[in-house]
């Protein structure tokens, strides 16, 4: 037994057990995963997975039972390497980050530019997907930091902080009929014209639809798009009423062509979580920015979970909570 085959275990699930696309992957040959994967059951002495035929379709009951141990070892096989790199090179290395589009365009820029500062030595990977990827990227290791408005604090296996607490926007071209009303906006005003937000699943979009079908008011979604910058830019084309995070309005950008109206009281506070997987072992880089990330108010509880001493505040965009 031995640490490759474990690999390609959990790559063969994440492939959906896919065995040509596992060889892609990892540049061997299908016959070699085929060969150490029947190895290793027959040092176990029990079938990992079920087959029909030469083909892999899941996982057999002993399966089941023994990915968390593979997830353990391949967790504590990592860790070692991260220790042993910490006393290698103490601020120098790589630290990867998944988040959001709109996170990693409006909420991180302020505060990796300060990391940067501190730690100059350290190469950054950003990687964008959605709130579920993102989750279980960081629940398998494969990055070291998530932050997300979603899915982050419903999986076991990660701690979470939160990292930012932010509401929604609705944003018109400078001459629309909005953008002149003198009275608090209401769900009734909006409900009269076209919106263009996000597309439906997204976290920004579920308060929306909720608070829509909590007034029995009508939405018509003239357009739906995963992307904030993509939502201002058709908001200008003309084509409806933007309703989005408040993150992604760029006053020293947008507002020479967009209104940004309150929109606070219509859809609640949502909060973006900064999460690490329990029991994975950070370098002090990585600890670093977790405290710098976190809101001021859970710095005792993120410093008691980390064992770090509090960094100095970062101003960011995205205003603390009171």
């Amino acid at each position: 037994m031995n640490v490759s085959q474990l690999r390609l275990v959990r790559e063969t699930i994440r492939q959906h057990f896919n065995l040509s696309e596992v060889a892609n992957n990892l540049l061997i040959s299908q016959p070699g995963v085929s060969r150490q994967l029947k190895e290793l059951e027959d040092e176990l002495g029990v079938e990992i997975f079920e087959r029909r035929g030469k083909r892999l379709v899941g996982l057999t009951p002993p399966g089941e039972m023994l990915l968390p141990v593979i997830d353990r070892i391949l967790l504590d096989v990592r860790n070692l390497k991260r220790v042993a790199g910490r006393f290698a090179v103490e601020d120098a290395g790589e630290l990867s980050i998944a988040t959001t589009h709109t996170q990693a365009r409006y909420l991180l820029p302020d505060v990796l530019q300060a990391f940067r500062m501190r730690f100059p030595r350290v190469r950054l990977v950003l990687r964008q997907g959605s709130p579920e990827q993102i989750a279980d990227w960081v629940a398998n290791g494969e990055v070291d930091i998530g932050v997300s408005s979603e899915a982050l604090d419903r999986r076991r296996e990660l701690q979470t902080f939160p990292a930012c607490t932010w509401r929604h926007c609705v944003v018109v071209p400078a001459g629309h009929e909005l953008a002149h009303g003198s009275t608090r906006l209401t769900l009734q005003a909006l409900s009269r014209h076209p919106v263009v937000t996000y597309d439906e699943g997204m976290s920004e979009r579920k308060h929306i639809d909720t608070a829509f079908a909590a007034a029995r008011l009508p939405i018509e979604v003239a357009l739906a798009a995963i992307d904030a910058d993509v939502i201002k830019t058709y908001v200008e084309a003309g084509f409806g009423v933007g309703i989005l995070s408040n993150l992604a309005f760029d006053a020293r950008r947008d507002s020479e062509r967009l209104v940004c109206l309150d929109a606070s009281h219509l859809f609640g506070d949502t909060d973006s979580l900064v999460a690490v997987r329990k029991g994975a072992y950070l370098r002090e880089f990585a600890l670093e920015l977790v405290t710098m990330l976190a809101l001021e108010q859970y710095a005792d509880a993120v410093m008691e979970a980390l064992h770090r001493e509090p960094p100095p505040p970062v101003r960011s965009c995205c205003k603390q909570s009171s």
